[in-house]
């Protein structure tokens, strides 16, 4: 996407943790490597293959199909039979030590996105019991059209559906007018492949940000 794209996008939909927060997967790759396990293993088993939609405890309960306590229960369960012990509530302690608070930039950028008649959606894989925690973080009301949670709405990234259902929430009817942001590049090749144009987010987002900026025609911040 180039500066010559300004005035070809109606939406913006951006992904939660990773993008307003910092991304677990870090977290979970240094966890992994104290278990003796690749980063691409440690989310594996903790996440299931986050390229695809499957019957991953982790999974299951980003669809609200089973609670966390049980979720982690089946990953304790699964890592201990790879010889390792991934426990859900020590990557969330180590996220909470290491914090995990909202980057103030990412809010402002997606005012001035909103401020400049682009409608904004937040797409996010979360689960049921988290909503009390991440929803109060951001001004919801304030920053977006629409927020498409997996948990409530039975589907999760990577599947094409939830994509399109996001865009029909924000009254968007082609894919290819509406700009994606994830950290997780296998959501950012799903978005793409139902039309979207794509952006990954790097552990600094300046870059990601720059480029819908640039892309919507918009003073730089």
């Amino acid at each position: 996407m180039t500066a010559s794209d300004a005035g070809s996008f109606d939406a913006v939909v951006y992904d939660f943790g990773g993008v307003f927060t910092a991304s677990p997967f870090a977290a979970l790759a240094d966890m992994g490597r104290a278990a003796g396990l690749s980063a691409s293993q440690a989310v594996e088993l903790m996440f299931g293959p986050y390229d695809s939609d499957t019957d991953h405890p982790w999974h299951r309960a980003e669809r609200g199909e089973v609670e966390l306590v049980a979720c982690r229960d089946e990953i304790l369960e699964l890592s201990g039979a790879r010889g390792a012990r991934l426990d859900l509530w020590d990557l969330f302690a180590l996220m909470a030590e290491r914090g995990s608070g909202v980057r103030d930039e990412v809010v402002e950028h997606t005012r001035r996105v909103r401020a400049h008649g682009v409608r904004t959606a937040l797409l996010t894989n979360n689960v049921a019991e988290l909503r009390p925690l991440w929803r109060p973080l951001v001004p919801l009301d304030e920053l977006f059209d629409a927020v498409v949670d997996s948990s409530e709405v039975g589907m999760r990234k990577p599947t094409p559906r939830v994509y399109t259902l996001t865009l029909e929430r924000l009254g968007v009817v082609a894919p290819h007018r509406a700009v994606f942001l994830d950290d997780w590049p296998g959501n950012v090749t799903a978005a793409r492949a139902v039309g979207m144009a794509g952006i990954v987010v790097e552990d600094d987002p300046t870059g990601a940000l720059r480029q819908v900026e640039d892309t919507l025609g918009l003073a730089p911040g």
